[in-house]
């Protein structure tokens, strides 16, 4: 009887544990999409509507912390969904983590939002690593904002990887350098039931049922950042 009661109260746990971690992975992807949008939505702050659309991926960690005194950490949760080469339609997200340490003056604590643009096949093939460095493995440079910015048709072909962030906090002297980025095998598997990599979502095409939450994402993102229309 003693024995029985242990197995009901372990499956029991194991049943809720598993159900919050999927919440806080739909949680993450709402949160995602939000972030987007209110960049997208920033009077002469956002991202050029001419550079996101031809971005071959993206990157969106929401509520990164970063703290320092001297020497700086930083960690965060977040996904990417790459474009389709043949529909130019962002696809299934592919769970991921960042972290890193940073020197020199810095002082203060932060949480910043952070959208990563890959803009060059360079870029790509680093984001289908299993753990890529940014600086290393591929340039990271602040992307171009506003209105002003859509006038420059050479703009795309600047950096490898363009970095917006939003911060909600006071923090002095940033980088992204060195930031690694990795991914969340553990966090696919529960999302999707199984164990990918990023290459086998975002390349790969072997997720083969996406939930509604991820659905709903793809739908959502591929509104606010729509692929650049091609010339007849």
């Amino acid at each position: 009887m003693n024995k029985t009661i242990l197995i009901v109260l372990f499956l029991y746990f194991f049943s809720t544990n598993a159900q919050a971690e999927e919440e806080e992975r739909q949680k993450l992807l709402s949160d995602s999409i939000s972030v987007v949008e209110e960049i997208m939505n920033s009077p002469d702050q956002e991202i050029p509507t001419t550079l996101i659309s031809q971005a071959k991926a993206i990157l969106i960690f929401p509520t990164m912390v970063k703290a320092g005194f001297l020497i700086g950490g930083r960690y965060g949760g977040g996904i990417a969904s790459m474009r389709s080469k043949s529909t130019g339609e962002f696809g299934p997200p592919t769970f991921l983590t960042q972290s890193g340490l940073s020197f020199g003056f810095q002082i203060g604590a932060e949480a910043v939002d952070l959208i990563l643009l890959v803009m060059t096949e360079r870029g790509l093939k680093s984001l289908l690593k299993d753990q890529f460095t940014l600086g290393a493995d591929a340039a990271v440079s602040a992307g171009p904002v506003g209105r002003h910015a859509e006038a420059s048709t050479d703009v795309r072909m600047q950096g490898e990887i363009y970095s917006y962030s939003r911060s909600k906090g006071a923090f002095a002297g940033i980088s992204l350098k060195g930031t690694v980025i990795t991914t969340n095998e553990d966090a696919n598997h529960i999302y999707y039931g199984q164990s990918f990599k990023a290459k086998d979502i975002l390349l790969r095409n072997k997720v083969k049922k996406i939930p509604v939450s991820g659905q709903r994402f793809i739908k959502q993102l591929n509104i606010v950042a729509p692929a650049k229309k091609k010339r007849g």
